[in-house]
């Protein structure tokens, strides 16, 4: 059967996490309608996809790639325009506005909750993301994700050696606590470069991406917890937990009920917040606990379930929301010209961590990986295709402006190092969308992986509608 390569919800090649639900009972209906011509079957996926709602069309916008990057843009636009502006003033009582409890300890700034508050939504989808692609998704064949895995920690230590170098010979030892902020990937606004430069070359370089990404995130929480816990409340957390194992059972449940998942996250958030362990944790390990297998006699997985439940708020409001918090560098505002900003060594640790480390890390250790084991490239990707890769992860944003905030609270690299982090992502992505499409032009060998075996994998990244 013939099928039009552009449709967004082919499932040849697919990612399982990129599936929506409505491509899902699509593509079911095609399956069991038999007998069905090739022009039926366009005419029926065409019409089912205009028949959703104004609700379901706009959740499936906010949830495209080029969408979520797109919005992330703007709001870190607005916030530096607006943080730069006369009414700078305006933006920075804004962020500092106290809003919350001060009996439950939530007495929070809305930049706090937006950074320990809407995060923790972004984080809950991580925890999903994780958990289905541990159990059955790319993560789950060790020998198939070998490289990516490997190329994820290389693109992690190199950025953290060449900050820490950099900030040494520097002899500004003060700024050492923020070695981590480099090693981040936004994935939302790296796939959105993805999907709108690498048209042309091979889907799996996207999977590629992705399983770089999950194994990103989850080493980005390991140090979040383990590295920004100043003191833990071992009661608070307990009962944080009390929570989450509630959660898990009731999202294990026949049938679970929103209003009682619901409380019992807030509950879990709120103790975890007061534990003194980061809130955005909980968020993850709740989202570990949905099911990644089919239950009770269900079509579809929980983890795709809560994902296409939860990913529209993520990406239309949680992340968008907090990139305007946490993006409003204010130049000059506290006495601080921008040329003073520029030559802090924090910020060219940061610039040259996110830029050059990455690259490094990613195209490095995958040389090395296959070069000194039987560990190989997917199915038509070759080293090549990781120039860009490379690149791509080097668009720290969302989390690496997360990490500045938990590295250096009120302290004098703050501005300097959120300044980094929004020059080194837009190196990084100009960089990466110029070498996507010098990658695409170039003629593709037959066994791109170099495996002896001929790629049999032909799907590509196409425009998405």
């Amino acid at each position: 059967m013939v099928r039009p390569a552009a449709f967004p919800c082919t499932p040849s090649g697919a990612h399982p996490v990129e599936l929506r639900a409505e491509c899902r009972e699509v593509w079911s209906a095609i399956v069991s309608a038999t007998p069905l011509t090739n022009l039926n079957v366009w005419n029926f996926v065409t019409t089912s996809v205009k028949k959703l709602s104004p609700r379901k069309r706009v959740r499936r916008w906010v949830t495209m790639e080029t969408t979520s990057g797109i919005l992330l843009m703007v709001a870190a636009a607005i916030a530096l325009i607006w943080a730069n502006s006369p009414w700078r003033e305006g933006y920075a009582a804004l962020a500092e506005t106290t809003v919350g409890p001060e009996s439950l300890h939530l007495n929070l700034t809305l930049a706090t909750w937006a950074a320990d508050g809407l995060l923790a939504i972004f984080f809950f989808v991580v925890g999903v993301e994780l958990k289905q692609e541990l159990v059955a998704g790319s993560l789950r064949k060790p020998r198939e994700a070998a490289v990516p895995v490997f190329a994820a920690i290389g693109g992690m230590l190199f950025p953290a050696l060449l900050f820490t170098l950099i900030i040494l010979v520097s002899g500004d030892s003060t700024a050492l606590g923020g070695w981590a902020i480099p090693t981040a990937t936004d994935i939302a606004f790296a796939l959105a470069v993805l999907a709108i430069f690498g048209r042309g070359l091979p889907r799996a370089l996207r999977t590629f991406l992705l399983t770089m990404a999950v194994v990103d995130d989850l080493l980005a929480i390991i140090i979040i917890a383990l590295f920004y816990t100043e003191s833990i409340d071992l009661l608070s957390l307990l009962f944080s937990l009390i929570a989450i194992v509630l959660f898990a059972v009731v999202v294990r449940s026949r049938k679970p009920r929103w209003w009682l998942l619901l409380p019992l996250a807030l509950v879990a958030w709120a103790f975890m917040h007061d534990s003194g362990v980061h809130a955005t944790i909980a968020g993850v390990v709740l989202g570990f606990t949905v099911p990644a297998k089919l239950v009770h006699g269900e079509k579809d997985t929980r983890t795709h379930a809560f994902d296409d439940a939860v990913r529209p708020t993520s990406s239309g409001i949680a992340l968008p929301i907090f990139a305007f918090f946490a993006a409003g560098v204010s130049l000059g505002g506290d006495g601080e010209t921008a040329s003073e900003v520029i030559v802090q060594p924090v910020v060219a640790a940061i610039i040259v961590g996110l830029v050059v480390g990455k690259i490094i890390g990613v195209l490095g250790t995958t040389a090395l990986i296959t070069k000194v084991t039987k560990f190989r490239l997917a199915d038509s990707i070759g080293l090549r295709d990781l120039l860009p890769i490379g690149f791509l992860t080097g668009i720290g944003f969302t989390v690496s402006l997360l990490i500045a905030e938990l590295s250096f609270p009120d302290s004098e690299h703050t501005t300097g190092a959120k300044l980094a982090i929004l020059i080194g992502t837009g190196l990084a992505a100009i960089f990466a969308a110029i070498s996507l499409r010098w990658d695409s032009r170039l003629a593709r060998r037959r066994d791109m992986n170099d495996d002896g075996i001929p790629d049999r994998n032909k799907a590509l990244i196409e425009d998405e509608d």
